[in-house]
């Protein structure tokens, strides 16, 4: 109870704000004469999330499965390269320029390109968000590992401890923080990607609901979708914090 009265004079303004909104919303759709196919009122929005011809689950299921894919993706290769920047200078010197060259690509160039080689279906749209993600999953893993304490350092030189042990032992800890925070970002940019897949190429997902609702300007599906987006987004941007305060409490406020 204590902590459910602590979060709550946390969050009560976020709270407030957005019945604000909500109300806002509805007041200048019912009073406003605006036009349902232009902004569909928060009631209609509702309705439209737990009823009509939408084959929600199906839909869900296949945007989740495709988020969760590619910020696994993005969050191991990231990690990988992270790790084999830090532990070689010569690897650093080949990967770095390249994996830069890769981030500023236009993405939504890129998803095309996906189509045909790989066709539609989830995995395109799973390396899409991944293709999204991962870079700052790679520069903070990079970072975390290498901006550590020398006493720290000399430490497990004194010890005569091999390279892998002091990765292991002292240079991992230390990024965790590093690791944590990309993470963060990783877990709304697969969000991003996986959607910008769908709209490219995809027969099912919220974000070819999404697609499908501009020919029938079917806006309240549409304003659905978002909402189911958003709540998937949001699940998995809560278990990554979950996952920080549980593997890396002393990294909590690092961001």
């Amino acid at each position: 109870m204590t902590k459910f009265n602590a979060l709550s004079r946390q969050y009560w303004p976020t709270l407030v704000l957005f019945a604000f909104l909500l109300a806002s919303w509805q007041a200048a759709v019912s009073f406003g004469g605006i036009r349902e196919y232009l902004l569909p009122a928060p009631l209609t929005v509702w309705n439209a999330l737990w009823h009509g011809d939408t084959s929600w689950s199906q839909h869900i299921w296949t945007t989740t499965f495709e988020i969760i894919g590619a910020f696994v993706l993005a969050a191991g290769t990231g990690m990988a390269l992270g790790v084999a920047i830090a532990w070689s200078p010569l690897l650093a010197n080949a990967l770095v320029p390249f994996l830069v060259f890769v981030n500023t690509l236009p993405k939504v160039a890129i998803a095309p390109l996906f189509l045909i080689w790989m066709g539609y279906g989830i995995f395109p749209n799973m390396l899409m968000g991944a293709l999204i993600g991962f870079f700052p999953v790679v520069i903070n893993t990079a970072v975390g590992l290498s901006q550590v304490e020398a006493d720290m350092l000399d430490l497990g030189r004194v010890f005569s401890a091999p390279k892998w042990k002091i990765f292991l032992k002292i240079r991992i800890p230390n990024a965790l923080p590093y690791i944590l925070s990309a993470l963060k970002i990783t877990a709304t940019a697969a969000v991003v990607g996986a959607i910008v897949g769908e709209f490219v190429a995809s027969q099912k997902g919220l974000g070819y609901v999404i697609q499908t609702t501009q020919s029938s300007m079917n806006t309240s599906v549409a304003f659905a979708a978002l909402i189911w987006i958003s709540a998937v987004g949001l699940a998995l941007y809560g278990a990554v914090v979950l996952a920080a305060h549980l593997w890396a409490p002393w990294a909590e406020g690092v961001d």
